[in-house]
């Protein structure tokens, strides 16, 4: 704990006018304003130019989470609304598992107006290929927010009741109810694993039409999963030492790792969700160095990068969770992370970054400050100053900092 950052969150702090929100997306993805941030020069640029900034040799990494309808809204007999939502599965703890079960399940949740649930289980209406079909919802431990539902049509899968009785979470500052236009907006055109309750909005103002042109310019792409928590939301109200980081999901396929690890020193990640993923195989890949992991149970501590001086080769930390798979026989890695990166860290992986504009105080802020310096103010300054729209359905910028791997220096704030 001795080496935790004593950043004073209050530098990670800006002005950002209600106004300057974007509550709602562009009608086209593509047409959203890109900053490009190129060695310390800033440019402006629209999005639908992407293609013509990114290097020819690099590989994108993308996150192919999938958001889920993870709202679910119940009445009491007595009229008193109970909203519960989904944060992660818990019995069975897969994802893949949980949205396969049919029946019955559990999720850890958060659960609104939990002081009018205080016994008895709750009870909605789902129709479903035609049929009416009741679920029910039970409170298994107040304390950490157990839900079991249940449902009376057994053909029905966990996904199929979701996807029709939820709705889809929209972050809490756009200020407004989910619209039927969210279901599609607040979703990439490549999302596939379902289990995210917050879009990888970097990933949002991409099109087909983009992922084509990418692709003739011989640009290689790949993608892997982070399962995005509520917790991103959350800005930082402490001392940065005391501030819990939420734990996310993530999965990496063999065939993923091995394209990483061939494109070291030349990739571009979407979105600070395959930075945190990526920067956590690198400390994965090190946990196995140092024999310290049991036998298929991964996790990442929120301070274990800053408590561990090893410097060793990312190629030969990421061969060493190769020849681990392999032993061991698996076709992909997946564990939680909890890893928070803030001015001080070490990139180990990621060389560019694709991302939106963000809370302040918030996490993301520390990220981007931590991948090029005091610069992070200079650019939101430019971006406020020249009507960008900020937050998940705002617009975005494209950070390529001055070295491929950099450290810059957290300020001297305590």
């Amino acid at each position: 704990m001795d080496k935790i950052p004593q950043t004073d969150i209050s530098w990670f702090s800006y002005d950002l006018p209600e106004h300057r929100i974007a509550r709602y997306p562009l009608e086209a993805r593509d047409s959203s304003k890109l900053l490009v941030y190129n060695k310390g020069d800033i440019s402006d640029s629209s999005f639908h130019e992407l293609p013509s900034y990114i290097p020819p040799d690099s590989l994108m990494v993308f996150n192919n989470t999938r958001v889920i309808h993870a709202r679910l809204n119940f009445r009491k007999k007595t009229g008193a609304r109970i909203e519960i939502f989904c944060l992660e599965p818990y019995k069975p703890a897969s994802y893949e598992e949980i949205f396969e079960t049919r029946g019955s399940c559990s999720w850890k949740c958060l659960v609104g107006n939990k002081k009018k649930w205080k016994s008895g289980s709750l009870e909605t209406y789902v129709k479903l290929e035609g049929e009416k079909v009741s679920l029910q919802a039970s409170l298994l431990d107040t304390e950490k927010n157990i839900v079991e539902f249940k449902w009376d049509n057994p053909v029905l899968t966990f996904s199929d009741i979701i996807e029709s009785a939820g709705d889809i979470p929209i972050p809490p500052y756009l200020n407004r109810e989910s619209e039927k236009g969210d279901e599609e907006w607040y979703q990439t055109v490549y999302a596939e694993n379902s289990g995210s309750v917050a879009a990888p909005t970097a990933g949002l103002h991409f099109t087909s039409d983009i992922l084509k042109k990418l692709k003739s310019k011989g640009i290689k792409s790949t993608e892997l999963t982070l399962h995005v928590g509520a917790g991103t939301f959350r800005p930082v109200q402490t001392k940065l030492k005391d501030h819990e980081m939420h734990s996310e999901h993530f999965i990496v396929s063999k065939k993923q790792l091995i394209d990483i690890k061939n494109k070291l020193g030349n990739i571009v990640a979407i979105g600070t969700t395959s930075v945190r993923t990526l920067e956590s195989l690198y400390w994965l890949g090190i946990k196995i160095i140092d024999n310290k992991p049991e036998a298929g149970i991964f996790n990442i501590a929120q301070w274990e990068a800053y408590n561990n001086d090893n410097h060793t080769d990312s190629s030969a930390v990421l061969q060493a969770l190769l020849t681990y798979m392999d032993e061991n026989k698996l076709e992909k890695i997946e564990g939680d992370t909890r890893i928070i990166i803030v001015p001080g860290y070490k990139f180990r992986i990621v060389n560019s970054m694709l991302t939106n504009y963000h809370m302040p105080k918030s996490t993301l802020i520390l990220l981007v400050a931590a991948f090029i310096g005091d610069d992070w103010r200079r650019l939101y300054k430019h971006a406020l100053d020249n009507d960008y729209r900020f937050l998940s359905y705002g617009d975005s910028s494209l950070l390529m900092p001055q070295t491929n791997i950099i450290t810059p220096e957290a300020p001297d704030i305590v």
